[in-house]
């Protein structure tokens, strides 16, 4: 990785005294720099690199703390898993003003030539050795996503449930990258068979694969390895369909973000099957496939930045053998921080690999 970082850092012949930087963006769309430089490198999460790298950095910090995960050492990490560009650029001293302006507004976090990390003022966060930086410097994140954990944490506070001041702002408006909603209409179809499935499994009639695939040909073009795998199973075992049942608290989520469920009720209960399974079986799926419609962006972040915080409080005491706040539902909470995660394209993973760290 030190190898891979000097060869990012490698000068140009005509940079003289430049600032040598690697700037990691989470901004969506990146603005174009407006002062003096030299563009050594610039790439999006287009380019399959990209992500590997990512990850070498996440480990690489990650085993720089010794063991030791600190505040800031957390959040630098949280950053890199939002990055989607990475520009590498050089500057005299003089246009170093206009570079922070230029980082602050692509919500970076900067890797300079002597292994420090900073924030986009240029306050240092990590130094090389240790976890002590800058008292001053601060990991960067939109506006619009300190408003939101406002905002969520004044609800959370309503209902009684605590969680950590620190607990980190999540992916907000600048930084986002929604599911197109012909790809969740696909997608929550595809739940829907699975589940399906799993349910019939409990009960003394199974339903056939293929009168599934007759009935619903469309959400079989979009099953995933797992999916297809546990399809293809004439006996699967209890823990993996109850697995499989659980994605209707999943479809809820897709439903509702794609205006066919007005809302998500609080996660203290299990959904409505019948109400979700009527949604696609009255309609069908042509009729599903004329109107997907998504959701307003900033109520799917409301949305994800609510369910990650309860998620937390549920794990939490869970760990710790403590009634859980609220009467929350755990397993509810997995399969919508799950769907959510994916719809935000946390990570940028597919289904199968979403994450859902607290």
């Amino acid at each position: 990785m030190l190898n891979r970082l000097k060869q990012l850092f490698a000068k140009p012949q005509d940079t003289g005294n430049h600032i040598q930087t690697n700037a990691f963006c989470t901004v969506a769309d990146v603005p174009k720099p407006d002062f003096l430089h030299v563009l050594n490198g610039r790439r999006s999460l287009a380019d399959k690199e990209l992500a590997p790298h990512l990850n070498g950095l996440m480990h690489h910090l990650a085993d720089a703390g010794q063991g030791k995960m600190s505040r800031t050492r957390y959040h630098v990490i949280r950053h890199l898993q939002r990055v989607q560009h990475h520009v590498s650029l050089s500057f005299a001293p003089e246009q170093q003003a206009a570079f922070h302006a230029w980082a602050e507004a692509a919500n970076a976090i900067v890797f300079m030539e002597d292994g420090r990390v900073c924030d986009p003022q240029g306050r240092t966060l990590l130094p090389v050795l240790s976890d002590d930086g800058d008292p001053k410097a601060v990991v960067p994140y939109p506006p619009q996503a300190w408003q939101r954990k406002a905002r969520t944490g004044e609800q959370l506070a309503a209902s009684k449930i605590d969680v950590p001041a620190d607990l980190p702002p999540l992916v907000s408006e600048p930084e986002l990258r929604l599911r197109a909603p012909e790809d969740v209409l696909r997608r929550m179809l595809a739940l829907f068979v699975v589940a399906i499935r799993a349910e019939s499994l409990t009960g003394e009639t199974p339903i056939p694969v293929a009168a599934l695939q007759e009935r619903f040909p469309p959400a079989f073009a979009g099953l995933t390895d797992a999916e297809r795998d546990f399809l293809a199973k004439d006996a699967p075992g209890q823990q993996e369909v109850t697995q499989f049942l659980w994605r209707y608290e999943a479809i809820l989520v897709l439903q509702w973000a794609l205006g066919l469920q007005d809302a998500l009720p609080f996660a203290d209960a299990i959904c409505d099957v019948s109400a979700i399974s009527s949604t696609v079986i009255d309609r069908g799926t042509e009729g599903l496939r004329k109107q997907p419609v998504a959701r307003p962006a900033p109520e799917i972040l409301d949305a994800l930045d609510l369910h990650y915080r309860l998620h937390w409080a549920s794990r939490q005491a869970i760990l710790k053998k403590t009634p859980v706040p609220a009467g929350l539902n755990d397993s509810v909470l997995q399969e919508r921080h799950h769907a959510l995660n994916w719809l935000v394209r946390f990570e940028d993973r597919e289904w199968d690999d979403v994450d859902t760290p607290t």
